[in-house]
C-alpha cells in the first residue's frame, strides 16, 4: 500500500512534468519506464558482480560493458547507482547524450523489456524536473514488488485524466471480478491481445500468488509463471513498453509481450495456443476487408470489430479455454446477419456461460457505452444448456464522470473485510456477483427471472433468435393495484362532493 507522502510526490513529480511542457500523462509514464529500467538493469549488474566476487571469477555476464562509449564517456557512468549522484547538469547531459543512445542498442538480458527499449526517447525537458524524478525513485523501495507495483499502479490510474488515452484503462475491480471468474491455474497460458497496460494480465498473476503459493516452490511452476504463462498483443509501442514494465514491477520477469495489430496479421503459431483470454479490446467501429485477417472473415463476415475480436479470441483458444471479455451491448442484441450468427455460434457451437451487463457508466469520465461481461468457454462442440445472466448495477464507485468511491475502502471491491447489508449491496454488488457465480448450476438455476440474477436455457435463446440482451429476458414486478368498479368510484366521488359543499355552508355560517 502506497503511503500518502509517496503518493504526494508522485503528485508533485506529475505536476513538474505539467509545468515543464508534458501535457501527455503515457509520455509521462513513458519517461518514468525508462528510467525504471535504468535501475533494474543497474540492480541485475551489481548481482552479477555479488557474484562473480563471491565465486572469485569474472562475470558471466556485464550489462554496462567496460570502457567508454563512442563519445568516451564511462560505460560505468550509466548506471544508476553512479549518476544518481550527479550533479543535476551533468546527469541531463549523460542521460540525454550517452544513456539512451546505448538503451536503443542494448541486447538487455534479453528480456521483452529490453526488445521494447529499442526506440527509447528522452524528452523529460530540464536537469532539475530530471533531478527530481530520479531522486523520487530512488527512495521506493524497489524490492518491495508490493510497494513497486502499487507505485505504477497509481501513476497508470493517471491516465483516465486524459480522456482520449482513458481507452487503456480498465477498472481494477472489474478486472479482478473477470479474473476471478476465470479462476486461472498454474499450468494455464494466458492471453490479452489488446493488452495495454497488461492490467487484465497483472491481475491474473496476483491471483495466482494469493491462491496458488505452490508456484515457487516448484521449479518448473516458477519457470513456467515467469515466461510462458503471461501473453499479450498490442500495436502501440508506448503500451508495449509501459506494460512490459508493469509486468516487471509486479515481479513477473520475463512475459512475452509482443507487437500485434490482432485484427490484422495472420495467427499461424497463436491459433489455440492459450487456455484463459481476458480483454477489454478497443471498438473502433469498422475496418477495411484488406486490412483484416482473413481466417477471421471467414468465421464472421462483417468489418465490425467488436465481432472480429470475439471470432479472434475463439481462435485463440485451445479447445477447453475460456475467456472473459468485455462488449459493447450491441454485440447482445445486433440485428445484423454476422451480430446473429456470431452469437449462435458462441451458444449452438461453444459454451456460453454467462453475460454479465454492467453499470452504463463504468468505465467514465471517457466513455458512457454500455457493456457487458461475456463468459465463455471453446468447446467446438456445444455445450450451452443454461445462460447465467447478471444485472450488475452498482460497481461501489459513483457512476458519473468523477467515479468517487460510494462506500468506505473496506466495503469496495470483491472481497470487503464486512458482510454488507442491504443498502451497502445496492451500492456494490461485485461481491454478490462473484459469490452467485459460484452458484449458477446450483441454487441460481431456480431463482426467478424478477430477481437480480436468474439462469436462461438455451431453447429461450434460440427462440428469441439468440438475442443476449438482458432486458430480453428479465421479468418486471408490477405493484399490485386494488381495482375499484367505476360504480364505486362514482359513489365516492358525489359522497366526497356533498361533504366538501356542507364544509363550505358551514364555513360561511360561522363568517356570518
Amino acid at each position: 500500500m502506497l503511503t500518502g507522502e509517496i503518493r504526494s510526490q508522485i503528485d508533485r513529480i506529475w505536476d513538474a512534468f505539467w509545468t515543464g511542457g508534458i501535457s501527455n500523462p503515457l509520455e509521462v509514464i513513458e519517461q518514468i519506464t525508462y528510467l525504471l529500467f535504468l535501475r533494474r538493469l543497474d540492480e541485475l549488474h551489481t548481482l552479477e558482480e555479488l557474484k562473480a566476487n563471491r565465486l572469485k571469477r569474472p562475470m558471466d555476464r556485464r550489462i554496462f560493458p567496460e570502457g567508454n562509449d563512442t563519445k568516451g564517456k564511462p560505460y560505468d557512468s550509466f548506471r544508476w547507482s553512479r549518476f544518481k549522484h550527479f550533479e543535476a547538469r551533468d546527469m541531463f547531459e549523460v542521460l540525454g547524450d550517452h544513456v539512451f543512445p546505448f538503451l536503443r542498442t542494448l541486447g538487455g538480458d534479453g528480456s521483452t523489456y529490453a526488445h521494447h527499449m529499442k526506440d527509447a526517447r528522452f524528452t523529460i525537458p530540464t536537469p532539475a524536473l530530471l533531478s527530481k524524478v530520479v531522486d523520487l525513485l530512488d527512495h521506493v523501495p524497489m524490492e518491495d514488488r508490493d510497494t513497486k507495483g502499487d507505485l505504477y499502479e497509481y501513476m497508470l490510474g493517471k491516465i483516465a485524466t486524459s480522456g482520449q488515452n482513458g481507452q487503456f484503462r480498465t477498472p481494477r475491480h472489474i478486472i479482478q471480478l473477470m479474473v476471478e471468474i476465470t479462476s486461472p491455474k498454474p499450468t494455464d497460458i494466458l492471453c490479452d491481445p489488446a493488452s495495454g497496460t497488461c492490467g487484465f494480465l497483472v491481475a491474473a498473476g496476483e491471483y495466482l500468488r494469493e491462491h496458488h503459493p505452490e508456484i515457487f516452490r516448484d521449479d518448473s511452476l516458477r519457470e513456467h509463471f515467469h515466461h510462458r504463462l503471461f501473453n499479450g498483443f498490442d500495436f502501440d509501442n508506448t503500451m508495449l513498453r509501459i506494460g512490459s514494465m508493469n509486468m516487471l514491477l509486479h515481479g513477473v520477469e520475463n512475459p512475452d509481450i509482443q507487437y500485434r495489430d490482432s485484427l490484422a496479421q495472420d495467427h499461424s503459431g497463436e491459433e489455440g495456443k492459450f487456455s484463459i483470454i481476458l480483454a477489454n479490446p478497443p471498438f473502433a467501429g469498422s475496418l477495411d476487408y484488406e486490412n483484416c485477417a482473413k481466417d477471421l472473415q471467414q468465421m464472421v463476415k462483417t468489418k465490425k470489430t467488436e465481432l472480429l475480436f470475439l471470432a479472434l479470441f475463439l481462435r485463440l483458444l485451445k479447445p477447453g479455454g475460456r475467456a472473459a471479455v468485455i462488449v459493447p451491448d450491441g454485440v447482445l442484441f445486433g440485428s445484423s446477419k454476422a451480430h446473429k450468427s456470431l452469437r449462435q455460434m458462441l451458444v449452438e457451437d461453444h459454451k456460453l456461460d454467462a453475460v454479465i451487463s454492467l453499470p452504463s457508466g463504468a468505465f467514465k469520465p471517457y466513455a458512457g457505452v454500455s457493456t457487458a461481461i461475456l463468459v465463455f468457454t471453446r468447446t467446438d462442440s456445444g455445450g450451452t444448456d443454461r445462460v447465467w445472466f447478471y444485472d450488475l448495477k452498482a460497481d461501489g464507485w459513483s457512476l458519473d464522470d468523477k467515479r468517487q468511491p460510494l462506500l468506505l475502502e473496506d466495503k469496495l471491491g470483491l472481497a470487503p473485510l464486512h458482510i454488507l447489508n442491504p443498502d451497502e449491496h445496492a451500492k456494490n454488488n461485485l461481491p454478490d456477483v462473484a459469490t452467485r457465480w459460484t452458484l449458477r448450476d446450483k441454487s441460481e438455476r431456480d431463482r426467478p427471472r424478477t430477481a437480480q440474477s436468474f439462469c436462461v436455457p438455451k431453447a429461450d435463446i434460440a427462440a428469441n433468435g439468440y438475442d443476449l440482451s438482458l432486458n430480453r429476458y428479465k421479468e418486471v414486478v408490477h405493484e399490485q393495484v386494488e381495482h375499484i368498479p367505476p360504480k364505486t368510484l362514482l359513489e365516492n366521488l358525489n359522497r366526497l362532493e356533498k361533504e366538501i359543499e356542507a364544509g363550505l355552508k358551514e364555513l360561511e355560517g360561522m363568517l356570518s
